[in-house]
């Protein structure tokens, strides 16, 4: 009897996605439809080009923002049930990003869509040249537990935008807020172009074996590689989300208690289950024990003499993350906190100091609220430590001196670096969000979501006359001398016109209709002569 191979690879992607999922998985039901039927169904919406216009588009954004603000109660609720941020986090650091996108589409858009005029060469001097915005078409969109609603209707906005119909995948290690989702968004946008699939690792295994046009995922790098993957066999293009260890450096001309306050708050939000987080900091040791200092300050002020029962620090996702954060204690010199209560998934802000590079919480990601202190002798040793490693989602830089922000700006390679602060470029939406290498690739953000949900198209449209033919005859046989030459010298970046501003497009397009008038009086000449 033979084995259907698509079984097989659907059953290793299947293994390895249990294999890598360490966490303690809360599987929910899934949704009536299958993955396979789901996609079917969003295949043959988007094949009816609904999704093209750009009256759909904004009446799906604008639904999907009155979704949100309707039920916004309901949300906080799900997302601290989930993960049990505060509820200061769960609105300002969710809900209120997934409004502000849309609220950033809803002004653009119509912008965003217009056909680009890049720049010509003299070839194509009387050619309209453009850069033509089009949907991928069938998305697929796997969501985080970090941040459960942020991270799967933020690029679930801008594949809306693109014009793509969508395949939601939430977490199932954040239930609750799954299952509003796949409650919620029915009632408000198209449903055959917008469904949501709920289930655990194996609804993901089958989804991951259908074809899609585009994959976003947003989690681990592991299970980014077996995303990766899965999309390599249909040569499906990838968004990939993923994390690692954001290092942090600080010297001698940096506040220090404005700076312990500044990756604190990176470090702590969502009690450090953030992936842009500062994992570790680089400083030199006469910096570290002032540092310490600094810090034990700032959580007394944030949280009172007993964090535990400040009601404005969150709690780890569930056990199994727990056990494994706390791990990461053994062996290391704690300098503030390292308590834990595993009754209440409660893990205290924890500063570790004379870290060795080989100390298991150097190893992995901690996404805990873990910050271990590692002394260098000077900045060149701190950038030499960096791009020893894997690349890293943020670097965030503490120091006043230029040449030394000059200094890993020009020599690291990161997602996003920051300069005198942490975490909060995230919200910056002007320039885009995403990592490199092992961190990710691609990136989301303000246009950029658009851009990355929509294939630039490049358009060259030429006018099917004998106007201007002259200058084709170049490329045709018989060849000469004299023809590569002028196609040597047409093919030239068109020069600028200085000082002309606008006037330079009205200057180069009577050049344009003079040399074509020009072109078609030498051609019929030499039509005459033959």
């Amino acid at each position: 009897m033979s084995l259907d191979p698509m079984r097989i690879s659907d059953r290793i992607l299947l293994i390895q996605l249990w294999c890598l999922k360490l966490q303690g998985t809360r599987i929910l039901l899934p949704n009536m439809s299958t993955p396979a039927e789901a996609v079917q169904t969003a295949r043959k919406a988007f094949a009816s080009g609904v999704t093209r216009s750009y009256d759909f588009r904004m009446k799906q954004i604008k639904a999907l923002l009155r979704m949100v603000e309707e039920n916004e109660a309901k949300l906080v609720d799900a997302i601290v049930k989930d993960v049990r941020k505060p509820k200061f986090e769960a609105v300002g650091y969710e809900i209120e990003s997934v409004k502000k996108a849309l609220k950033n589409i809803i002004s653009n858009l119509e912008n965003w869509m217009k056909p680009q005029e890049p720049g010509k060469p003299k070839a194509f001097i009387n050619d309209e040249v453009i850069i033509q915005p089009e949907p991928y078409g069938v998305v697929l969109i796997i969501g985080a537990w970090n941040y459960p609603i942020l991270l799967t209707l933020d690029p679930f906005t801008g594949a809306i935008a693109a014009g793509n119909t969508v395949i939601l995948k939430p977490s199932e290690i954040a239930p609750h807020s799954a299952k509003i989702l796949a409650d919620l968004i029915p009632k408000y946008l198209a449903p055959d172009c917008y469904q949501v699939v709920n289930g655990g690792i194996p609804e993901t295994t089958k989804l991951l074996a259908e074809r899609f046009d585009y994959i976003f995922y947003t989690g681990s790098s592991s299970v980014g590689k077996i995303v990766h993957q899965a999309a390599s066999k249909f040569l499906t293009p990838v968004t990939l989300e993923l994390g690692g260890k954001s290092p942090v450096y600080v010297d001698e001309t940096a506040d220090l208690d404005l700076t312990a306050a500044r990756i604190l708050f990176g470090r702590l939000a969502n009690a450090g289950q953030s992936c842009i987080a500062p994992d570790y900091v680089l400083c030199r040791r006469e910096i570290q024990s002032k540092l310490v200092a600094a810090c034990k300050k700032v959580i007394d002020k944030w949280y009172g003499g007993n964090v535990k029962t400040n009601p404005d620090y969150g709690r780890i996702v569930n056990e199994n993350h727990f056990r494994r954060v706390v791990k990461l204690l053994e062996g290391a010199k704690i300098a503030i906190g390292g308590a834990h209560d595993v009754s209440d998934l409660y893990i205290e802000p924890t500063i570790l100091e004379d870290v060795q590079p080989t100390h298991p919480v150097m190893q992995e990601e901690i996404f805990g609220p873990i910050l271990p202190l590692i002394t260098i002798k000077d900045a060149r040793e701190a950038v030499d430590f960096i791009n020893e490693r894997e690349k890293p989602l943020a670097l965030y830089v503490f120091s006043t001196d230029k040449q030394v922000q000059d200094l890993f700006l020009k020599n690291t390679s990161s997602g996003n670096m920051v300069v005198n602060d942490s975490f909060i470029h995230i919200s910056c939406d002007t320039f885009m969000f995403g990592g490199v290498g092992n961190s990710g690739m691609g990136g989301y953000h303000g246009k950029y979501s658009f851009d990355t949900f929509s294939h630039m198209k490049g358009t060259l449209i030429k006018k099917l006359n004998r106007l201007g033919e002259y200058a084709n005859l170049a490329r045709y046989p018989p060849f000469s001398e004299k023809k590569l030459n002028f196609i040597t010298a047409a093919v030239k970046k068109r020069p600028s016109l200085p000082g002309l501003g606008c006037l330079s497009k009205f200057v180069i397009f009577g050049l344009g209709i003079g040399a074509a008038f020009l072109g078609q009086f030498l051609v019929m000449y030499m039509e005459k002569r033959k």
